[in-house]
């Protein structure tokens, strides 16, 4: 079903603004930087300047004698008091990593890794003090290429043998011979630099160790409240229910704040050493240094293909960096393993091989990243795809057609390993087509190129698997909720207060949300009151992460208010002497079902429920607040899907790429907000624009990050933003009644892609070729001058 096909609906399926719009456009944004408690305390660290190294020695007196300093800490004090960090998946058998303290304690593995913490009055006299610190450092040899970190017999880890941190395989079929009889093969090596997330508010936290209770609050600037309870109580053996975790506006997350962080552990140690409140917001040289990256991959991929078209096989070879250790909980092999499992997924291909190794390297962690490994897949097997089109004269539009998984054949499995449920790309496909007018533009592509103007087109097909459930992380062992609850109650003025585990960066979830409840109940929306983000008041759940936040919390929420309002229609019958079926609930008034006959308003309902249950039946015992949980037991998680298209010009003097156009797609099932979710994608695409054009965190040989200033790191500004066109299919997810799938990570997921396959679709007539992101001017330049150069000596006479 298409978007302009919805059925008539009440709130939802509406372009409802967010509802926190006016109060952050104020700048009545609440941020942990905003936070200053009673006797707190500013912490600063002291970062490794090396990639690799050996502490033999500090020198902290007269950093402790500094005005305003509190203490100075070791990492061997933290270790004391906190367990280490251990990121390893226990079901994925060979998996490996040494153990992550809070700080580095005799040997160092990135540069910017936390050697010592200065805690003072202020972060001014914090940082002040820590140039204070001496450490004497003895430099090792620092390995940052993967690929040499396999070769190495002198691990990172002496204690782990190697620098292999996992390697995994997937065989279907039999590709070698699919290879072998195949009518064409195509080969590329891809090349994906390291990439970090940008949020607009950097990582922030407060430690509040109450020695008189025993108790810690945390302010925490992240994603996932009950995830870090149960950090913070396992890590410093603290009683669970003596754990709050308070998130407050939260300015941007995308994964990056998923992440488990050894120096957020920090500030907890030091604030439950000194029984004082303990604040460390990371400056933005800071987070480029320690901010989980993404990324730093090196692919080969080919692709056979048959006479007439067909895929006969497709191959995936990936060897990933991920950095000195294992990310806790939110495994940093996902990237490697989501790029193999996620390769060919919307194409009917039967056989496959997929390997995936992760490596470490003396770089700083990969962590959690918008798309996870899904944007690499979709780049390699896209641009296989077109090539392989290109060889055998076909149009790649249709031959992306004559490859797909029918709808008629789901349910059904990739050979990578995922379940496609409800996918819609041949539908979605003709939509783009249409929308960004496709034969038009190769027309007027073709006419160009007689002109030498280089315009690119591109196509990218892909499925977002999302909201992941019980099978997919419950098997790790790690203590991840993937169920989300709602608890909804009616106040006595009548208005209705939701407290959701789903929290929010910025997406608007929480407006989706109120959307639900407030169609569902029959209430305005400006009388549903949101709350979210503390783990003292919500209900338990997983939070914002793999665009969870309709799919699961939106359905619990559906549950919570239905169940809520056949409460209020049962105790409002009671009052009236009605019966409850023939009642309903609009524009919060209760009102006769038959007629529309306003019979009680909301408030009155609450006004009698709480203040005068003595006009009640003795036996009457309505509930005017509910719980309701949602978890997909039996999935591992919801299969969205969408097709983007690009229209780009290469200026082949200067090596400039200009977006000129960029149309996008989405079946993400139920449209809950269209304006927030066109929204979503949009923002999902400037960051896939940033990975394909502008963004890499360029590191030396020996391991030092080179450009970790906004005025060195490239990303995307709005002047060089394309017009970007969205549009939906709505496929509805069948086992929930809300219907929605995720959408959170598809712009990224898609853009990526069709970015590398247009670039590359502009270069043909030069016969160069581009497979190394980002695609800065000084590679596309270089691309076009080996193509000349091959093109010459091609045309050079041979001699014996």
């Amino acid at each position: 079903m298409s978007a302009a096909d919805r059925e008539p609906a009440g709130l939802i399926g509406q372009r409802v603004p967010r509802a926190d719009s006016r109060r952050l456009m104020r700048g009545r944004g609440r941020y942990v930087a905003d936070i200053a408690l009673p006797r707190m305390l500013h912490l600063a660290f002291v970062r490794s300047p090396w990639a690799h190294a050996r502490i033999r020695g500090t020198e902290l007196a007269a950093a402790r004698r500094h005005p305003g300093v509190a203490a100075v800490f070791t990492g061997a004090e933290f270790a004391a008091i906190c367990e280490p960090l251990i990121g390893v998946a226990r079901n994925r058998q060979g998996h490996k990593s040494a153990p992550q303290y809070p700080m580095a304690i005799d040997r160092v593995f990135w540069q910017g890794q936390p050697v010592i913490a200065v805690v003072a009055a202020s972060r001014a006299e914090a940082e002040d003090a820590a140039e204070q610190v001496v450490v004497d450092w003895e430099p090792l040899p620092a390995i940052v290429d993967a690929e040499a970190a396999l070769a190495s017999a002198l691990p990172i880890h002496p204690e782990l043998a190697d620098n292999l941190a996992f390697a995994h395989t997937i065989l279907v079929g039999d590709p070698d011979k699919a290879f072998a009889e195949a009518a064409i093969v195509v080969e590329r090596d891809f090349v994906f630099e390291r990439q970090t997330g940008l949020t607009l508010e950097p990582r922030g936290i407060i430690a509040d160790w109450n020695p008189g209770s025993e108790s810690l609050t945390v302010h925490h600037s992240h994603q996932s409240p009950f995830q870090m309870q149960d950090v913070f109580s396992r890590h410093f053996g603290i009683p669970e229910h003596k754990v709050r975790v308070v998130t407050p506006d939260v300015g941007g997350g995308f994964g990056l704040k998923i992440n488990v962080y050894a120096e957020e552990l920090a500030a907890v140690a030091a604030s439950r050493l000194l029984g004082r409140p303990v604040k460390f917001c990371a400056d933005r040289l800071e987070s480029f240094l320690s901010d989980g990256h993404s990324r730093d991959h090196r692919i080969k991929g080919r692709i056979a293909v048959t006479q007439d078209g067909r895929i006969a096989a497709v191959e995936i070879d990936d060897v990933s960096a991920i950095g000195a250790y294992g990310m806790a909980l939110r495994f940093n092999i996902a990237e490697g393993m989501m790029s193999i499992t996620s390769s060919g997924a919307p194409y009917a291909v039967a056989n496959y091989r997929g390997r995936t190794r992760s490596v470490y390297v003396n770089k700083n962690l990969i962590g959690m990243y918008r798309g996870v490994g899904v944007p690499l897949a979709v780049a390699a097997t896209e641009l296989l795809t077109d090539l392989a089109a290109t060889r055998l004269g076909i149009d790649p539009a249709d031959f992306k057609r004559m490859n797909y998984r029918r709808t008629e054949e789901m349910p059904c499995m990739t050979v990578g390993g995922l379940r496609l449920d409800g996918c819609s790309f041949e539908a979605c496909l003709d939509k783009l087509l249409a929308g960004m007018d496709y034969r038009a533009l190769r027309t007027e592509q073709a006419s160009l190129r007689q002109r030498g103007i280089l315009r690119g087109i591109g196509i990218a097909t892909f499925v977002e698997p999302s909201a992941y459930g019980p099978p997919y992380y419950g098997p790790t062992e790690a203590r991840i909720s993937v169920q989300d609850g709602c608890t909804i109650r009616l106040e006595p003025s009548g208005v209705l207060r939701c407290l959701t585990s789903i929290t929010d960066q910025g997406q608007g979830t929480l407006t989706g949300l109120a959307q639900i409840i407030a169609e569902t109940l029959g209430v305005p929306i400006e009388r549903v009151e949101m709350v979210s983000g503390d783990s003292a008041v919500s209900p338990y759940g997983g939070g914002a992460w793999a665009s969870r936040g309709m799919t699961v919390g939106g359905e619990a929420a559906l549950k919570a208010a239905r169940a809520l309002k056949e409460n209020i229609l049962l105790l409002a019958a009671s009052i009236t002497q009605m019966v409850p079926a023939d009642l309903d609930i609009k524009d919060g008034e209760v009102v006769a079902r038959h007629d529309g006959r306003a019979v009680i308003s909301l408030a009155d309902v609450g006004r009698i429920g709480y203040f005068r249950q003595d006009t009640l039946p003795k036996d009457l015992n309505v509930e005017l607040a509910v719980t309701r949980s949602h978890v997909a037991n039996h999935q591992a998680y919801y299969t969205g899907n969408g097709v983007q298209g690009v229209h780009l010009e290469i200026d082949p003097e200067t090596g400039f790429i200009t977006l000129l156009g960029l149309w996008a797609v989405d079946d993400c099932g139920r449209v809950i907000n269209p304006l927030i979710v066109d929204e979503q994608v949009r923002g999902g695409i400037v960051q896939g624009i940033g990975a394909a054009l502008y963004e890499e965190c360029i590191y030396d040989k020996d391991g030092n990050l080179l450009n970790g200033t906004m005025a060195d790191y490239l990303a995307p500004m709005a002047a060089e933003m394309p017009d970007i066109h969205v549009d939906h299919i709505e496929t509805r997810e069948t086992t929930t009644h809300l219907g929605a799938k995720g959408i959170g990570e598809a712009g990224t997921i898609g853009a990526i892609g069709v970015i590398w396959v247009a670039v590359n679709d502009a270069l043909k007539p030069l016969g160069a070729s581009l497979c190394h992101q980002p695609f800065t001017p000084e590679r596309v330049l270089d691309a076009i001058r080996a193509a000349a150069r091959d093109a010459s000596a091609s045309l050079a006479p041979r001699t014996e």
